[in-house]
Protein backbone atom coordinates (compact mmCIF):
# COMPACT_ATOMS: atom_id res chain seq x y z
CA UNK A 1 0.00 0.00 0.00
CA UNK A 2 1.21 3.71 -0.88
CA UNK A 3 2.80 6.05 1.43
CA UNK A 4 1.55 9.92 1.88
CA UNK A 5 1.14 13.05 4.37
CA UNK A 6 -1.98 14.28 5.10
CA UNK A 7 -2.18 17.88 3.89
CA UNK A 8 -5.56 18.55 5.23
CA UNK A 9 -8.33 17.40 7.55
CA UNK A 10 -12.08 18.58 7.26
CA UNK A 11 -15.18 16.99 8.39
CA UNK A 12 -14.18 13.39 8.66
CA UNK A 13 -11.83 13.27 5.55
CA UNK A 14 -8.06 13.52 5.76
CA UNK A 15 -6.51 14.40 2.55
CA UNK A 16 -3.54 12.47 1.30
CA UNK A 17 -0.66 13.46 -0.88
CA UNK A 18 1.76 10.25 -2.41
CA UNK A 19 5.16 10.45 -0.65
CA UNK A 20 8.36 9.21 -2.22
CA UNK A 21 11.47 8.71 0.67
CA UNK A 22 9.70 11.03 2.85
CA UNK A 23 8.65 13.92 0.23
CA UNK A 24 5.85 14.49 -1.95
CA UNK A 25 5.77 13.54 -4.82
CA UNK A 26 2.64 15.28 -6.85
CA UNK A 27 2.90 18.40 -8.22
CA UNK A 28 1.44 21.77 -7.42
CA UNK A 29 -2.16 22.17 -8.31
CA UNK A 30 -3.06 18.15 -8.42
CA UNK A 31 -5.52 16.83 -5.95
CA UNK A 32 -4.61 15.07 -3.01
CA UNK A 33 -6.51 11.80 -2.14
CA UNK A 34 -9.87 12.23 -0.06
CA UNK A 35 -9.56 9.59 2.70
CA UNK A 36 -11.25 8.13 5.33
CA UNK A 37 -9.59 6.75 8.64
CA UNK A 38 -10.16 3.16 9.30
CA UNK A 39 -12.34 3.05 12.54
CA UNK A 40 -9.27 0.87 14.91
CA UNK A 41 -7.72 4.63 14.80
CA UNK A 42 -10.75 5.36 17.48
CA UNK A 43 -10.09 2.25 19.10
CA UNK A 44 -6.83 2.99 20.33
CA UNK A 45 -7.52 6.69 20.40
CA UNK A 46 -5.36 7.67 18.24
CA UNK A 47 -6.26 10.98 15.85
CA UNK A 48 -4.65 11.56 12.91
CA UNK A 49 -3.19 15.13 12.02
CA UNK A 50 -2.42 17.00 9.63
CA UNK A 51 1.42 16.32 8.43
CA UNK A 52 0.78 12.77 9.26
CA UNK A 53 3.01 10.30 7.72
CA UNK A 54 0.55 7.39 6.66
CA UNK A 55 -0.13 4.24 4.62
CA UNK A 56 -3.44 4.54 2.99
CA UNK A 57 -4.74 2.09 0.67
CA UNK A 58 -7.22 3.04 -2.82
CA UNK A 59 -10.63 2.28 -2.79
CA UNK A 60 -13.08 1.84 -6.15
CA UNK A 61 -14.73 5.08 -6.39
CA UNK A 62 -11.38 6.54 -6.41
CA UNK A 63 -11.14 7.72 -2.88
CA UNK A 64 -8.74 6.00 0.19
CA UNK A 65 -8.51 4.94 3.58
CA UNK A 66 -5.85 5.80 6.23
CA UNK A 67 -4.51 2.29 7.58
CA UNK A 68 -1.41 3.18 9.32
CA UNK A 69 -0.38 6.45 11.22
CA UNK A 70 3.24 6.15 11.03
CA UNK A 71 5.46 7.64 14.10
CA UNK A 72 5.60 11.37 15.07
CA UNK A 73 9.09 13.08 15.45
CA UNK A 74 6.77 16.46 16.37
CA UNK A 75 3.60 17.39 17.42
CA UNK A 76 2.20 20.66 18.15
CA UNK A 77 -1.00 20.84 20.22
CA UNK A 78 -2.38 24.11 19.55
CA UNK A 79 -2.40 24.25 16.29
CA UNK A 80 -2.50 20.54 15.58
CA UNK A 81 -0.19 19.93 13.26
CA UNK A 82 2.37 16.71 13.15
CA UNK A 83 5.90 16.40 11.93
CA UNK A 84 6.78 20.03 11.40
CA UNK A 85 10.36 21.44 10.91
CA UNK A 86 10.31 24.53 12.10
CA UNK A 87 8.14 27.55 13.14
CA UNK A 88 7.02 30.53 11.63
CA UNK A 89 5.35 33.02 14.39
CA UNK A 90 3.66 36.12 12.67
CA UNK A 91 3.74 38.84 14.33
CA UNK A 92 1.81 42.58 13.06
CA UNK A 93 3.63 45.49 14.31
CA UNK A 94 0.32 47.56 13.41
CA UNK A 95 -3.35 46.46 13.06
CA UNK A 96 -3.53 44.51 15.42
CA UNK A 97 -0.17 46.52 17.29
CA UNK A 98 2.57 44.12 18.59
CA UNK A 99 2.28 42.40 21.50
CA UNK A 100 5.32 40.80 22.46
CA UNK A 101 3.66 39.40 25.93
CA UNK A 102 1.70 36.89 23.39
CA UNK A 103 4.64 36.62 21.21
CA UNK A 104 5.99 35.48 24.59
CA UNK A 105 3.67 32.93 24.96
CA UNK A 106 3.69 31.41 21.60
CA UNK A 107 7.64 30.92 22.00
CA UNK A 108 6.98 29.20 25.08
CA UNK A 109 4.34 27.11 23.18
CA UNK A 110 6.97 26.24 20.40
CA UNK A 111 10.24 25.73 22.24
CA UNK A 112 8.21 23.12 24.89
CA UNK A 113 7.70 21.43 21.61
CA UNK A 114 11.35 20.90 20.77
CA UNK A 115 10.97 23.22 17.42
CA UNK A 116 13.29 25.97 16.42
CA UNK A 117 11.42 29.39 15.21
CA UNK A 118 11.68 31.90 13.18
CA UNK A 119 9.96 35.57 14.06
CA UNK A 120 8.17 36.91 10.94
CA UNK A 121 6.87 40.71 11.57
CA UNK A 122 4.37 41.74 9.01
CA UNK A 123 2.68 44.76 7.55
CA UNK A 124 5.81 46.62 7.82
CA UNK A 125 4.11 49.16 5.50
CA UNK A 126 1.51 50.37 7.97
CA UNK A 127 4.35 51.71 10.35
CA UNK A 128 4.32 55.33 10.94
CA UNK A 129 7.44 56.95 9.61
CA UNK A 130 7.12 60.07 12.02
CA UNK A 131 7.44 57.00 14.80
CA UNK A 132 9.89 55.61 13.02
CA UNK A 133 11.93 58.89 13.55
CA UNK A 134 10.85 58.70 17.78
CA UNK A 135 10.94 54.81 18.83
CA UNK A 136 11.73 52.28 15.97
CA UNK A 137 9.80 49.48 16.92
CA UNK A 138 11.23 47.39 14.29
CA UNK A 139 14.60 47.77 15.48
CA UNK A 140 13.61 47.32 19.46
CA UNK A 141 12.20 43.73 18.75
CA UNK A 142 14.90 42.84 16.13
CA UNK A 143 17.43 43.26 18.63
CA UNK A 144 15.84 42.04 21.30
CA UNK A 145 15.20 38.85 20.08
CA UNK A 146 18.38 38.45 18.01
CA UNK A 147 20.13 39.22 21.16
CA UNK A 148 18.49 35.34 22.85
CA UNK A 149 19.10 33.99 19.69
CA UNK A 150 16.16 33.96 17.15
CA UNK A 151 15.98 34.92 13.49
CA UNK A 152 13.98 37.94 12.40
CA UNK A 153 12.53 39.10 9.23
CA UNK A 154 10.40 41.97 8.51
CA UNK A 155 8.11 41.44 6.09
CA UNK A 156 5.02 42.91 4.07
CA UNK A 157 2.92 41.61 1.87
CA UNK A 158 2.00 44.93 0.15
CA UNK A 159 5.63 46.36 -0.43
CA UNK A 160 6.95 42.36 -0.97
CA UNK A 161 9.40 43.65 1.37
CA UNK A 162 11.35 40.63 3.15
CA UNK A 163 9.35 37.66 0.89
CA UNK A 164 12.55 36.70 -0.81
CA UNK A 165 14.48 36.04 2.26
CA UNK A 166 11.01 34.13 4.27
CA UNK A 167 11.00 31.98 1.07
CA UNK A 168 14.52 30.88 0.99
CA UNK A 169 14.03 29.72 4.35
CA UNK A 170 11.12 28.16 4.10
CA UNK A 171 12.72 26.17 0.80
CA UNK A 172 12.92 21.73 1.44
CA UNK A 173 10.93 22.34 5.06
CA UNK A 174 7.70 21.72 6.44
CA UNK A 175 6.92 24.15 8.65
CA UNK A 176 3.77 25.85 10.49
CA UNK A 177 2.96 29.31 9.99
CA UNK A 178 1.13 30.71 13.63
CA UNK A 179 0.50 33.62 15.69
CA UNK A 180 -2.24 36.38 16.85
CA UNK A 181 -5.81 36.40 14.49
CA UNK A 182 -5.84 39.04 11.54
CA UNK A 183 -1.81 39.65 11.57
CA UNK A 184 -1.46 38.98 7.77
CA UNK A 185 -0.39 35.23 7.33
CA UNK A 186 -2.90 34.16 4.58
CA UNK A 187 -2.27 37.14 2.80
CA UNK A 188 1.90 36.59 3.14
CA UNK A 189 0.81 33.73 1.90
CA UNK A 190 -0.90 34.82 -1.09
CA UNK A 191 1.73 37.07 -1.77
CA UNK A 192 4.34 34.53 -1.89
CA UNK A 193 2.58 31.84 -4.20
CA UNK A 194 0.32 34.06 -6.80
CA UNK A 195 -2.58 32.24 -7.79
CA UNK A 196 -3.41 30.87 -4.72
CA UNK A 197 -6.12 33.06 -3.22
CA UNK A 198 -6.52 32.34 0.03
CA UNK A 199 -9.55 34.01 2.03
CA UNK A 200 -8.32 36.74 3.77
CA UNK A 201 -10.33 39.71 5.78
CA UNK A 202 -9.73 42.88 6.99
CA UNK A 203 -8.64 43.54 10.83
CA UNK A 204 -11.98 44.38 13.13
CA UNK A 205 -11.14 47.93 14.19
CA UNK A 206 -13.56 47.92 16.89
CA UNK A 207 -12.40 45.19 18.26
CA UNK A 208 -8.98 45.91 17.88
CA UNK A 209 -8.01 42.27 16.65
CA UNK A 210 -8.77 40.16 13.16
CA UNK A 211 -11.48 37.93 12.18
CA UNK A 212 -10.67 34.09 12.05
CA UNK A 213 -10.50 33.47 8.10
CA UNK A 214 -8.36 30.42 8.46
CA UNK A 215 -10.65 27.99 9.78
CA UNK A 216 -8.59 24.41 9.67
CA UNK A 217 -5.01 23.61 9.16
CA UNK A 218 -3.85 22.50 5.85
CA UNK A 219 -0.47 22.62 4.58
CA UNK A 220 0.45 24.44 1.09
CA UNK A 221 2.91 23.94 -1.45
CA UNK A 222 4.69 26.23 -2.65
CA UNK A 223 7.00 26.24 -5.79
CA UNK A 224 10.57 25.97 -3.96
CA UNK A 225 9.57 22.31 -2.32
CA UNK A 226 8.07 23.73 0.89
CA UNK A 227 5.12 22.97 2.46
CA UNK A 228 3.15 25.45 5.28
CA UNK A 229 0.91 24.67 7.43
CA UNK A 230 -1.22 28.15 7.55
CA UNK A 231 -3.46 27.25 10.53
CA UNK A 232 -6.34 29.55 12.56
CA UNK A 233 -5.42 32.78 14.37
CA UNK A 234 -5.13 32.49 17.91
CA UNK A 235 -5.58 35.78 20.09
CA UNK A 236 -5.05 33.34 23.59
CA UNK A 237 -3.28 30.08 24.79
CA UNK A 238 -3.13 28.09 27.62
CA UNK A 239 -0.78 26.44 29.69
CA UNK A 240 -2.53 22.96 30.23
CA UNK A 241 0.35 21.11 28.29
CA UNK A 242 2.98 22.67 30.19
CA UNK A 243 4.55 22.38 33.32
CA UNK A 244 6.11 25.11 36.35
CA UNK A 245 9.60 23.04 36.02
CA UNK A 246 9.29 23.34 32.64
CA UNK A 247 8.94 27.13 32.04
CA UNK A 248 12.35 28.38 32.59
CA UNK A 249 13.74 25.76 29.74
CA UNK A 250 11.08 27.33 26.94
CA UNK A 251 13.21 30.89 27.99
CA UNK A 252 16.67 31.02 25.63
CA UNK A 253 18.10 33.43 27.53
CA UNK A 254 17.41 31.79 31.10
CA UNK A 255 18.88 28.43 30.08
CA UNK A 256 22.52 29.28 30.71
CA UNK A 257 22.31 30.48 33.76
CA UNK A 258 19.71 28.12 35.56
CA UNK A 259 23.04 25.64 35.29
CA UNK A 260 24.37 28.12 38.10
CA UNK A 261 21.54 28.73 40.44
CA UNK A 262 22.60 28.20 44.06
CA UNK A 263 19.64 25.82 44.44
CA UNK A 264 18.67 22.87 42.17
CA UNK A 265 15.11 23.30 40.63
CA UNK A 266 15.15 26.93 41.26
CA UNK A 267 12.27 28.65 40.47
CA UNK A 268 13.90 31.99 39.33
CA UNK A 269 11.55 34.15 41.49
CA UNK A 270 12.29 34.67 44.79
CA UNK A 271 15.57 32.21 46.06
CA UNK A 272 19.00 33.29 47.18
CA UNK A 273 21.85 32.74 44.72
CA UNK A 274 19.29 32.87 41.58
CA UNK A 275 21.86 34.09 38.62
CA UNK A 276 18.59 34.66 36.78
CA UNK A 277 17.53 37.29 38.71
CA UNK A 278 20.81 38.39 39.11
CA UNK A 279 20.56 39.23 35.41
CA UNK A 280 17.45 40.28 35.60
CA UNK A 281 18.94 42.99 37.66
CA UNK A 282 21.60 44.06 36.17
CA UNK A 283 19.88 44.51 32.93
CA UNK A 284 21.91 41.37 31.43
CA UNK A 285 18.37 39.76 30.10
CA UNK A 286 15.21 41.78 29.09
CA UNK A 287 12.74 42.94 32.40
CA UNK A 288 10.00 42.51 30.05
CA UNK A 289 10.84 39.01 29.35
CA UNK A 290 11.34 37.98 32.70
CA UNK A 291 7.70 39.92 34.08
CA UNK A 292 6.10 37.60 31.51
CA UNK A 293 7.62 34.71 32.73
CA UNK A 294 6.45 35.66 36.19
CA UNK A 295 2.54 36.06 35.02
CA UNK A 296 3.18 32.63 32.94
CA UNK A 297 3.98 31.03 35.81
CA UNK A 298 1.68 31.96 38.33
CA UNK A 299 -0.71 31.07 35.12
CA UNK A 300 0.21 27.42 34.69
CA UNK A 301 0.14 26.97 38.84
CA UNK A 302 -3.45 28.39 38.93
CA UNK A 303 -4.44 26.01 35.50
CA UNK A 304 -3.17 23.13 37.38
CA UNK A 305 -4.49 24.00 40.37
CA UNK A 306 -8.12 24.21 38.55
CA UNK A 307 -7.96 21.29 36.27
Amino acid sequence: MPDGVIVKALSGYYYVKPILNGRAVTTIGQKAIQCRARGVFRNRDITPLVGDHVVYSLTENGEGTVTEVKPRHSELIRPQVANVQFAVLLFSLREPDLNLGLLDKFLVHIEHAGLDTLICLTKQDLVDNELLDKDDPITYVQELYERIGYEVIVTSSRSGAGQERLKERLAGNICVFSGQSGVGKSSLINAMMPGLNLETNEISMKLGRGKHTTRHVELIELENGAFVADTPGFSQLDFLEVETDELSACFREFAPLAANCKFRGCSHLHEPGCKVIEARDNGDISLGRYKNYEHFYAEIKDKKRRY
